[in-house]
């Protein structure tokens, strides 16, 4: 399975909650910039999975528009403070899928992307915002991935 994974764009500051906070103008500029990027590269997930929290769902958002419309799902798996084994477990219903795109949050996203690739650092890989990384995951599990890509979206 190729899986990728987004951190994402620029949000707002603080907010009433913490999945309340919205992207920026600049956020949303990088979201747009990720999904141009995906769709000159022929990067299609067959499923782009989002946690519910409002600044992933606008980047997920912009990025299925750029693709043509990828179904978007929430997932409350992905929520911020996702653990490795978490994204493991809530993975486990997706394993018909091809590809997939996780829109989530640092450093949960950089701790599974490490954990997948057989980094042992506590912290995970420091992921910028709206960064996109690519795995070929051939098992959910430590070692079950090898690196593709990691595109800033400085370079999009």
């Amino acid at each position: 399975m190729m899986l990728y994974l987004l951190r994402h764009a620029d949000a707002e500051g603080v907010r009433t909650t913490d999945a309340a906070r919205e992207l920026t103008a600049e956020g949303k500029r990088q979201a747009e910039a990720v999904g141009a990027f995906c769709q000159r590269q022929g990067l299609q997930p067959e499923l782009i999975l989002t946690s519910p929290y409002r600044r992933t769902v606008q980047t997920a958002e912009a990025v299925a528009r750029a693709l043509g419309g990828v179904k978007l799902q929430n997932e409350p798996f992905l929520k911020s403070g996702m653990d490795p084994q978490g994204a493991f477990d809530g993975l486990q219903a997706y394993g018909w899928a091809g590809s997939l795109l996780l829109v989530g949050h640092q450093p949960d996203i950089g701790q599974l992307a490490a954990v997948l690739l057989g980094i042992n650092d506590a912290g995970g890989i420091p992921v910028g915002k709206a960064t996109l990384i690519g795995l070929e995951v051939e098992r959910l599990a430590p070692y079950g991935a090898s690196l593709r890509f990691f595109v800033p979206v400085e370079m999009m």
